[in-house]
């Protein structure tokens, strides 16, 4: 029965760890954004583009998951307190995917306006911050601090390969996607991340407060 509890127990952490990755990430919500800085560039361009982005984003994500314990000692931050800050952030963003909004942790219109400007946008905006956005890097940091078996170490840095490699795939075949779904299609398919989001967003903070000692007992 113990056997059962902790395996129940681990694929309930494996899969949060896959849905919060993905789903913060949301390469579907960066599609028009993309197509309308990408206007102007072939699709071999487009696909160089969305391939760059998708390694910044990788490379950022793995950075602050491996980095997370050093800046938490650096600055005095406790896990509880960090998941706190992070579920409020994800909440946030969760909260405009629910009405379907590109929120502005991501990038903003100046940037997006910007980035039509700019010969390159793989590396800045798209990599960052449209796809490793503030919500995905305080995510993995706390993923990754939080996780405490090798498996879902190793499932965390999975989940940043499989969500970068997801956004290029979503990414190089961006005026298909946006064909096929349409404003509609990706409306419908973004509120649905950001409800799953929400819930996330929820069980870091009452983690964290549980782990602060404010939630009716300490770890």
């Amino acid at each position: 029965m113990t056997g059962q509890t902790e395996a129940l127990s681990l694929l309930k952490e494996l899969l949060l760890i896959f849905t919060s990755v993905l789903f913060i990430v949301d390469p579907f919500a960066a599609v028009p954004g993309f197509l309308a800085m990408t206007a102007r560039d072939s699709a071999e361009r487009r696909r160089a583009e969305a391939r760059r982005g998708a390694w910044t984003c990788a490379i950022t994500l793995t950075v602050f998951a491996l980095g997370g314990s050093l800046i938490f000692r650096l600055f005095g931050i406790t896990l509880g307190a960090f998941k706190i800050a992070g579920g409020a952030l994800i909440g946030l963003n969760a909260l405009e995917m629910v009405q379907a909004r590109r929120s502005q942790q991501r990038e903003t219109p100046v940037e997006q306006a910007e980035g039509a400007q700019k010969d390159d946008v793989g590396l800045m905006p798209l990599g960052v911050p449209m796809l490793a956005g503030p919500g995905a890097i305080s995510t993995v940091m706390v993923l990754a601090l939080g996780s405490r078996r090798p498996i879902s170490v190793a499932a965390l840095y999975f989940s940043i390969g499989l969500a970068a490699y997801a956004s290029f795939l979503v990414l190089s075949a961006a005026t298909h996607v946006e064909r096929r779904l349409g404003q509609t299609g990706m409306r419908i398919l973004t509120r649905l991340m950001g409800l799953v989001l929400c819930a996330i967003a929820v069980q870091f903070i009452v983690d964290g407060l549980k782990m602060s000692g404010l939630g009716g007992g300490g770890v």
